[in-house]
């Protein structure tokens, strides 16, 4: 993939990404799902692990939010 074409789409995505990250949270999520995906790297070369981390909240309506 050209790599003018992945910072086209970064560029066009970090606004919604950011946007997203500082919408308002519910006070109360009365069941909270958590999950990780670990996953290993090249880095300084050698291999690490390392972790993506998702939380998933069902809040008072009933609707899921991640």
């Amino acid at each position: 993939m050209d790599k003018s074409l992945i910072a086209k789409i970064t560029d066009r995505a970090m606004p919604l990404a950011h946007e997203w990250q500082k919408r308002p949270l519910d006070m109360i999520y009365p069941i909270v799902f958590m999950d990780a995906i670990h996953y290993k790297v090249r880095s300084e070369d050698r291999i690490i692990k390392k972790a993506a981390y998702i939380a998933i909240g069902i809040n008072l309506e009933g609707l899921k939010e991640v």
